[in-house]
């Protein structure tokens, strides 16, 4: 059960307004998790700027399955229902290389070492070790990648911890629980 009001559009804060339109005539509709995150004007804004920006990083694939690896490990059904739908359908993931991401890997060695090293990164709250950088650039990714990849995994904690913290309920398709991967 939610705990807190997801917001029917008569509600929506003028200065939510515009940036939640735009998600929902994206999406086709607006998911249970922006009509909550709209009530404050300031952190849905400031989420949603972050989101475009870093929605030009890395490519879409390594985009989601460190979303994927990232909700796994903070144990947020919600975002991984969203991820696994739009890695499906948008990054166009095979049905296994989404519960590989789940997992912290990747069949691409070079996806696969950023997802390890985003996975590293959540697990470890950022302690990672040298031999955790070297893996990383080893896979040609640069330090400006790096940067990338921790900012996409602190967003997607933003979001985990959002909707761990209000328990949405869940507007897209379900899939496997955690223990069954």
């Amino acid at each position: 059960m939610a705990r807190t009001a997801v917001l029917k559009p008569e509600q929506v804060p003028a200065e939510s307004k515009p940036t939640l339109d735009a998600f929902t005539r994206s999406i086709g509709f607006t998911p249970n998790m922006m009509a909550a995150f709209a009530q404050s004007p300031i952190a849905f804004n400031a989420w949603a700027t972050l989101l475009g920006s870093l929605s030009k990083a890395l490519d879409v694939k390594t985009r989601d399955s460190i979303g994927l690896a990232v909700s796994e490990v903070n144990g947020c059904n919600y975002c991984l229902t969203v991820h696994s739908f739009t890695a499906e359908h948008m990054a166009k993931l095979p049905a296994d290389d989404i519960i590989l991401a789940r997992k912290g890997h990747a069949n691409d060695a070079k996806r696969d070492a950023a997802v390890q090293f985003a996975r590293k990164v959540i697990e470890t709250r950022g302690h990672v070790n040298d031999a955790d950088l070297k893996a990383v650039r080893d896979a040609s990714y640069t330090d400006a990648n790096i940067i990338e990849i921790v900012a996409l995994v602190a967003m997607y904690s933003l979001t985990n911890f959002f909707n761990n913290v209000f328990d949405h309920e869940k507007d897209f398709p379900a899939i496997a629980p955690a223990g069954s991967i």
